[in-house]
């Protein structure tokens, strides 16, 4: 799995940094930030919540 997020779409909610703090977080704009782009398996679950709550639908996974 890896994650992109765009932050032209984004619109800082923080449904992602609530749902998935190991793998987002915020910058001072309250845009989201992509700490780990290709997360361990542990975390591609909740990812995947994260991606469904983004109210901008501004995550991307890719499979790999």
């Amino acid at each position: 799995m890896k994650i992109n997020v765009d932050r032209q779409l984004c619109i800082g909610a923080g449904m992602c940094a609530l749902t998935a703090p190991q793998v987002f977080d915020q910058d001072h704009n309250g845009k989201s930030v992509v700490l780990r782009p290709e997360p361990p398996r542990c975390h591609h679950a909740a990812v995947r919540e994260a991606e469904q709550a983004c109210p901008a639908a501004a995550i991307r996974i890719d499979a790999e």
